[in-house]
This record gives structure tokens, C-alpha cells and sequence, in this order.
């Protein structure tokens, strides 16, 4: 591991380079800033063999472009792409950003707008059920947003024009693109073909050993990347094999050294604290309306787990949340577009269900965590929004179930919670062990008194503190 070698006086230049690529997979002169490209391309040997020998991913850095091609594990529904404005992604603009990809593989050096519009538009006339209308105002707004999106991380470079005023009115508004192509053949690289899969699983990591137990070195490469690639890993997330190598303190401290960042155990799992910012996509404690009713929602619930006069019913966690996931993706894949000659076979878990057969009964006990009723969810929101609403964003005072089901959805991404599905919307949550990390939280409203007109913003406002577990 090159991270041993390093002098300590560089050391933390080279965490910090290694933060960067595991945070963004795909580098550019641009993107995620300027600094981060020459940041990988000093230390591209060391983290090359780093980033194979700990997580067994792959580093393809040239010029232009530094490319992170991971193992995934397991799909991460927290991770949408969004537009220049923080809007998630619907299904329209990713279709779009897929389509503006492969035309811009055999575009030139530079295209309009209009023509990058007129060639997706033509291949959404071979997709069912999919089309690009530059008649219609919602289409273009979205195709803008994909475009903005390729900008953004820098395969498409404005040259002249406004993206906006195009997509106002594409008879007088128009803009002029330079195309970055090593940044466009970068961007989308799967590790197969997709048309020769029936299944998204057929997307994720090395598939175990036929006898059911992992190599060593692949059950720690395993553990390694649950730490970089979720907040928080469980026990229970792994096979007992897995567990026995996440109680090793060595595969912990190798990816704190590695990352720069500081790990903290507990019975359950553990988790990577980072204080930089360079890794973290979601800060948390953090700043805006859904984080801080996110947090003050924790407080509320860790009272109410803790009180052992009126202990909550427990319940084990959901037996195969991804699988759900998986159906879903598949059931959009259309059969039609898929190569059956070469396809491979259907996705199946039989081989989770045989894991060990001559011993099933040996298997652990699953964990089981407080439940509750998304009721006093929902009830707590309101009484909350009651409380601090004056210092809430206006969308979020008018909308209370819509704040509940966002701050539900941030929880959920932190692995503070799992939301249990119901016959017509969630019927509860369980409660995650992390959750209590962020128990004690001190809440303080300071407002503007009735006799100021000016105040300062640090007089403005409500401020959540928390105390250390």
C-alpha cells in the first residue's frame, strides 16, 4: 500500500486526491473544479495500485480526464442524477442524456443545440413510448437539463449562445457547443454490454465463490468499499465471514489511512466521519430546512426509543431491500432491445437461497430494530412545523406531508432508518443504531424583536446543535 510510503508531509495531499476520485468516478479539467485533475495526475501511479490492491477498482487517467471504474455491490437508489438546479432526474432525462451521448460519439468538434436536438429527436422515434417534441416547452426544459448536465462535468463547453434562450424559443434562441470527446467516451462506460443483459444485476461486483465462502481478499475488498460507498455499514449487511473481516481493525484503519478519514465503531458496524467535505455527497448535521427537521425528527424518535417505561414493538430488518429495486429496474427493460443470442440468462437469487445448504438451520438469527408507525411520523412533522415553522422555507410550511416524505427519504439515504412498505404508502420505520449517534439534539430559535427594523443574520434564524454519542 503506497499510502504507508508517503511522506507525512504529502500525505495528506494524497488523501486528498483519493477523496476527490471516490467521491466523482470521473474527473475533468473542469469538473468537480479545476484543481482536481492535476491533484490525481501527481499521485495516478500510487493511486492506481492503491485503489486496485483495497477496493479492486480500476483508475484510467490521461490528459483530459481521470475515470474511477468501481465494483458495485449492491444499487444505491440515493445517488439520482440532478440538474445545474438540484432537481432529480425523472426518466425523461436520463433517456435524453443516454440518447445526446451516442450522438455526440459521432458528432465533431462542435454541434449546436438545435442539430444535438434534431438527431436525439430522431432517435427517440425508435424508442417506444419516448419522444423529444421541440414543439412542447417540458421537453425542451428537459433536454436542457441533460445537456447542462454533460456541460457541467465538461464534455460540452459553451462556445457561443444560451441554452436558455433556446429553450424558450428554439426560433430565436440557439447555442454553439464544443465537444470534449475523451470526456464523452468517458462518461459512459459500463463494465458489459448492455444489450446482453436481462438483469441490472448482471451490473455488480464478482459473483462468489461456487462454494459460498468469498476469498479473504475478496471478502475485505467487499468490507473496504461498504465503507466509501455507503455512510454507514452494518454487521448485518455482510455474510459471517465478512463480519469476522470487519472486526479486523487492520481492513478499518487501511481505508482510514487511505482516505484521511477517521472511523467510528460501534457493536453494529462501523462508519467513516468525514469532517472534509470532499467525500460526503450529503452533509449531515447540515444547513436548510430539510436537514435541520431531519435532525430535530431524530431527537424526537431517540427519545422516544429510549424510554424504557413504554419500550417499541421490534421487528427484523426487511429480508432483501435491493431485490425490489432489481425487480423494478428489470421490469423497465425492454425485451426488444435486448441481444438474445449472445444475452445472458435471467438474473436469479437461487444461489442466496443455497448459500449453505447442509447446515440452513445454522444460519444467525436476523437483527431486529424498533419500529414505527409512520403515523407519529407524520404527527411529530406537524408538530414540529408548529414549533420552528416560522424559520422554515415557505414551500416546506405549506406542504407538511411533502417535508415528511423528503426528511423520511434523507434518513433512509444515512442508513438511519428503513422505511417499511405498506399496502398504500409506508407503514413505519425501523430504527437504524446509527440513529442514536444523534441523539441530544439542542434546539435554539433566536428571532427578530418587534422594535428592530435591521438585525444581523447571525440575530436571524434557528440553529440545531448536537451532542457526541
Amino acid at each position: 500500500m503506497h499510502a504507508r510510503r508517503i511522506d507525512s508531509l504529502a500525505l495528506d495531499n494524497y488523501q486528498r486526491a483519493a477523496r476527490v476520485i471516490l467521491a466523482n468516478h470521473l474527473v475533468t479539467r473542469t469538473y468537480p473544479d479545476r484543481i482536481a485533475l492535476p491533484l490525481i495526475r501527481r499521485w495516478a501511479t500510487e493511486l492506481r495500485e492503491d485503489l486496485a490492491e483495497l477496493f479492486g477498482y480500476r483508475l484510467e487517467v490521461t490528459e483530459t480526464t481521470a475515470r474511477l471504474f468501481p465494483v458495485i455491490d449492491q444499487l444505491d437508489a440515493g445517488k439520482p442524477a440532478r440538474t445545474v438546479n438540484d432537481r432529480l432526474f425523472d426518466r425523461r432525462r436520463y433517456a435524453y442524456l443516454s440518447l445526446a451521448l451516442a450522438a455526440l460519439g459521432r458528432a465533431g468538434d462542435q454541434i449546436t443545440l438545435s442539430e444535438l436536438a434534431d438527431q436525439v429527436a430522431a432517435y427517440t422515434g425508435r424508442i417506444e413510448g419516448l419522444d423529444l417534441s421541440l414543439d412542447r416547452a417540458a421537453d425542451r426544459d428537459a433536454f436542457v437539463d441533460a445537456v447542462g448536465w454533460l456541460a457541467n462535468r465538461g464534455a460540452l463547453t459553451l462556445a457561443d449562445g444560451d441554452a436558455g434562450g433556446w429553450a424558450s424559443d428554439p426560433s430565436v434562441g440557439e447555442a454553439l457547443y464544443d465537444i470534449d470527446r475523451p470526456v464523452v467516451f468517458a462518461i459512459f462506460r459500463p463494465p458489459r454490454a448492455l444489450q446482453h443483459l436481462h438483469s441490472v444485476a448482471g451490473l455488480l461486483g464478482e459473483e462468489a465463490h461456487p462454494n459460498g465462502q468469498p476469498a479473504t481478499a475478496d471478502a475485505a475488498r467487499r468490507v473496504r468499499r461498504g465503507l466509501v460507498e455507503r455512510p454507514v455499514i452494518y454487521a448485518e449487511d455482510f455474510a459471517p465471514d465478512e463480519r469476522a473481516v470487519l472486526a479486523q481493525e487492520r481492513i478499518v484503519s487501511e481505508v482510514e489511512l487511505f482516505t484521511g478519514l477517521k472511523a467510528e465503531r460501534r457493536a453494529e458496524g462501523v462508519a467513516l466521519i468525514d469532517v472534509s467535505g470532499r467525500l460526503s455527497d450529503v452533509r449531515f448535521p447540515g444547513t436548510g430546512t430539510l436537514a435541520q427537521v431531519a435532525l430535530l425528527l431524530v431527537g424526537e424518535v431517540a427519545d422516544l426509543v429510549l424510554d424504557i417505561d413504554n419500550p417499541l414493538p421490534q421487528r427484523p430488518a426487511l429480508a432483501d431491500p435491493m431485490g425490489a429495486l432489481v425487480a423494478q429496474l428489470d421490469d423497465a427493460i425492454p425485451e426488444s432491445t435486448v441481444f438474445a443470442p449472445l444475452a445472458d440468462l435471467p438474473f436469479s437469487d437461487s444461489f442466496d437461497e443455497e448459500a449453505n445448504p447442509d447446515d440452513p438451520d445454522d444460519a444467525p438469527e436476523p437483527a431486529t430494530y424498533p419500529f414505527l408507525d409512520y403515523g407519529w411520523v407524520g404527527e411529530t412533522v406537524q408538530a414540529l412545523t408548529d414549533r420552528y415553522g416560522v424559520t422554515f422555507a415557505a414551500q416546506w410550511q405549506a406542504d407538511v406531508p411533502g417535508l415528511t416524505t423528503e426528511v423520511v427519504a434523507l434518513l433512509e439515504r444515512l442508513r438511519l432508518v428503513q422505511v417499511v412498505p405498506g399496502a398504500a404508502g409506508p407503514e413505519g420505520l425501523l430504527i437504524l443504531p446509527a440513529l442514536a449517534r444523534y441523539r441530544g439534539a439542542v434546539v435554539t430559535v433566536r428571532t427578530k424583536r418587534t422594535e428592530e427594523l435591521f438585525v444581523t443574520a447571525a440575530e436571524t434564524g434557528a440553529s440545531v446543535a448536537t451532542e457526541g454519542v
